[in-house]
C-alpha cells in the first residue's frame, strides 16, 4: 500500500525529483556525495554576511572540529546565536553545503550562524558526534565577546538527525551545567532507536526520503549495537531521556507522513508534562523534508512559523 495520496499535491515533484535510496555500506560513500537538494546561492544582504572557518579543539583524545561561524554585515552590538546542527541520519551530511541558508538566516534573523562539522557513523560511533557539537558549545561560549554573542541568547537548531543532536545536546548541558541554552529548535528530530522495532508501526509515515530500512541503517551505524537495545544512551537517543525537566523552551515540528511523527508528538507530549514551554506543528500532507520545496504552500508555511519562532527566542530573555 502506498501513502503518495496522502501526499500534499504540491509536494509530489519534490519526491519524483529526489526519489528514495536504500542506505548500505556498499553505497553510503556514494550516498555522501554532492547534496540532492543543492540550495540556491545567497543574495542581496545575505551575499555579503562574513563568514569565518575555524578549527576548534575536539573532545578529549579526539580530532579538532570543523565550525563556521556567519556574521551578518554591520551588526551592531551583541547579538543572539543559533548553534546549527545538520541532518543526513547520523550517517550523512555537511554544513558547509548550506550556506547559502545560514547566511539567509544571519541576515532575516539578525542573528550570528555557528555550524558544526561533526563527525559521522559508523566511523564515528555515539557520543563522538555529540561530543563534537558540546565542542562547539563550549567553545561560542568561550568566545562570545569576540565574535559579538550575546551568551543569554545562544539556542541550539537542527532538523532530522540535527534535530536529535540538538535535543541530545540540550540534554548534555543541562546536565553538566555549564552552559545555559535559551532554547532547542527541533525540525523533524531523529529521537527514538525504539521506531525502529515498535510492534505497531504508524501506517502511513515513513514511505518516503526517510524510511524504516534507513532509520534502522542510521541508528545501527551511531549506535554500534542493534536498535532498541537495552542500555542506550539520552545522548545518543533523547528520547531514552527519563526526565526532562529544566530544558530550555522548545520548538517542534514534523509532517503528518514524516517517521518520526508519533516519537515527536510523544517527546513534545513529555516536554509539556515536564513543565517546559513548548511549541508544536503538525504539518498534513508532509513527509520527511517537505519543508525544502521551494513554494509548495505547506511548505513555506513550515518555514514561516520555523524563523518566527526563532526570532521570537532570539530576542527574548531565556526563562
Amino acid at each position: 500500500m502506498t501513502t503518495r495520496h496522502l501526499v500534499d499535491p504540491d509536494i509530489l515533484p519534490l519526491l519524483d525529483a529526489f526519489p528514495t535510496v536504500s542506505l548500505s555500506h556498499e553505497n553510503l560513500e556514494e550516498s555522501r556525495g554532492p547534496n540532492r537538494l543543492p540550495f540556491p546561492p545567497a543574495e542581496g544582504r545575505a551575499a555579503d554576511v562574513l563568514k569565518k572557518v575555524v578549527e576548534i579543539p575536539g573532545p578529549a583524545g579526539a580530532p579538532e572540529v570543523g565550525v563556521i561561524v556567519y556574521t551578518p554585515p554591520d551588526a551592531a552590538g551583541p547579538l543572539g546565536c543559533v548553534l546549527h546542527i545538520h541532518g543526513g541520519g547520523y550517517v550523512l551530511g555537511a554544513a558547509a553545503p548550506q550556506e547559502p541558508v545560514h547566511r539567509t538566516w544571519a541576515t532575516e534573523l539578525d542573528c550570528i550562524i555557528v555550524t558544526v562539522e561533526y563527525r559521522l557513523a559508523p566511523e564515528t560511533r555515539a557520543p563522538g558526534n555529540v561530543e563534537d557539537c558540546y565542542a562547539a558549545l563550549a567553545w561560542t561560549h568561550a568566545n562570545a565577546e569576540g565574535l559579538g554573542i550575546d551568551p543569554a541568547r545562544i539556542g541550539v537548531m537542527g532538523e532530522s538527525a540535527g534535530g536529535g543532536l540538538s535535543a541530545a545536546l540540550a540534554l548534555l548541558a543541562r546536565d553538566r551545567g555549564e552552559y545555559k541554552l535559551a532554547f532547542q529548535h527541533l525540525i523533524y528530530p531523529m529521537l527514538d532507536d525504539r521506531t525502529v522495532t515498535h510492534p505497531d508501526p504508524h501506517p502511513h509515515t515513513g514511505e518516503f526520503i526517510w524510511t524504516p530500512h534507513n532509520n534502522h541503517f542510521g541508528w545501527a551505524a551511531i549506535l554500534g549495537v542493534e536498535p532498541g537495545s537495552d542500555g542506550v544512551s539520552p545522548y545518543a537517543a533523547p528520547a531514552r531521556a527519563t526526565d526532562l525537566t529544566g530544558l530550555p523552551p522548545t520548538f517542534i515540528s514534523t509532517g503528518a507522513l514524516d517517521l518520526f511523527l508519533e516519537e515527536d508528538l510523544e517527546y513534545a507530549r513529555r516536554l509539556l508534562r515536564a513543565g517546559v514551554p513548548t511549541e508544536l506543528h503538525v504539518y498534513p500532507g508532509g513527509p520527511h523534508g517537505f519543508d525544502f520545496h521551494p513554494t509548495a504552500e505547506v511548505s513555506v508555511q513550515a518555514r514561516r512559523d520555523s524563523m518566527a519562532a526563532l526570532a521570537r527566542f532570539l530576542r527574548s530573555q531565556p526563562i
